[in-house]
């Protein structure tokens, strides 16, 4: 089948990029070429390998998920040329040797890669998905400028002695109204307000993104899964509608296993004859979702198993009795499962929170593909 296919190793960056093309019937590297960064030299390269092998000649190019998205897999794409987007930590690596790190030997692994197959794709989302999973990926990054703010304005209160007495919460509606009463002597009194008016901002647009963000969940191809996904514990509109569109398809892998491996929420291990070691989890994949969901296993180290709060019951309101009971089985589990952790296995509750989110996604997996018996 490969004997007229050829596989186009590209090593991509911002400036330029670095191609190869890789004959597997003869294990031969050849044609090497630096271009500028463009979709459309890559084409004139085709092109000219057309010249060389042949217009019956096929080629599949690939290179690295990285800084260019899939801006140049779209482009390719449309021009009828076959492109895979390779995960790095997937992919094959010669091991035992000094290492040589160049643009050209990236490019020559990623060929070799492709056509022996020691990869896994990187999965590609609709337009829509994509644009919805960037638009929550900037909430994220007023979200983290907020919390920013915030920990400057505390500091600048702390080195001039300004001390709240109303309690040990901060950021409660009589903390921000004791930090708008403040009246500091000189310049210090502009750098206050100046500090408070970043955050009035930033705050009011992040309610106005939350808000947009709803909307987005309360359209018909998001609809009913994210309220499926709400109705576990810890995991609102935003969360749910994050991992929905991030993971794109539920049914490209074949298991709740696969599924958390995929997160890289699986411990990794390292053995060797009858010595075999279980490390920490392997941080493999997806980073945004695995944050997500261990944020959302938080919430499964407070409260009495088998409680469900008013607003749990409004989120899971208008789902089937299946899922609903799908739900507070996992709920219920793993909620079980933190509290024995901690409490009669003596693990750290970092661990343990981490193992519940691994169960989580098991758990949304089976959700999202009606494995729910």
């Amino acid at each position: 089948m490969y004997n007229n296919t050829f596989f186009v190793g590209m090593d991509v960056h911002k400036e330029n990029f670095s191609l190869c093309c890789y004959d597997i019937g003869k294990d031969l590297i050849s044609h090497h070429h630096k271009t500028a960064s463009d979709y459309k030299q890559v084409l004139i390269y085709l092109t000219s390998l057309r010249d060389v092998f042949g217009e019956s000649a096929s080629f599949i190019c690939g290179y690295e998920a990285g800084c260019l998205g899939f801006t140049l897999y779209h482009q390719l794409t449309e021009h009828n040329v076959k492109c895979v987007i390779l995960a790095p930590t997937t992919m094959l690596t010669v091991k035992g040797k000094k290492k040589i790190k160049t643009d050209k030997r990236d490019a020559e692994n990623i060929a070799k890669c492709l056509a022996h197959h020691n990869y896994s794709p990187v999965h590609v989302p609709t337009d829509q998905d994509e644009q919805v999973k960037e638009y929550i990926r900037m909430r994220d990054d007023h979200k983290l400028a907020l919390k920013k703010v915030k920990q400057q304005i505390l500091s600048f209160c702390l080195r001039h002695d300004l001390r709240y007495e109303g309690g040990s919460s901060h950021w409660t509606q009589s903390h921000i109204k004791w930090l708008k009463s403040l009246k500091p002597e000189g310049l210090y009194a502009e750098i206050m307000m100046e500090y408070l008016l970043t955050f009035d901002n930033l705050t009011d647009k992040i309610e106005r993104l939350d808000k947009r963000i709803e909307e987005f969940a309360s359209k018909e191809e998001y609809r009913e899964k994210v309220s499926k996904l709400s109705c576990f514990i810890g995991v609102k509109t935003q969360t749910a509608l994050s991992v929905i569109v991030e993971v794109g398809d539920f049914n490209r892998f074949a298991s709740a296993d696969k599924f958390a491996s995929y997160l890289g929420l699986v411990p990794g291990e390292d053995s060797s004859g009858d010595s075999r070691t279980r490390l920490g989890i392997t941080k493999a994949g997806n980073t945004h979702v695995r944050r997500l969901l261990v944020e959302a296993a938080q919430s499964y180290s407070r409260g009495r198993i088998g409680f469900k709060s008013k607003e749990l019951k409004s989120r899971q309101y208008g789902n089937t009795p299946e899922v609903i009971a799908y739900a507070d089985k996992g709920n219920e589990r793993l909620r079980r499962h933190y509290y024995k952790m901690v409490l009669t296995q003596n693990k750290k509750p970092n661990v343990a929170k981490t193992a519940i989110a691994r169960e989580l996604a098991c758990f949304m997996w089976g959700m999202m593909t009606d494995n729910i018996a």
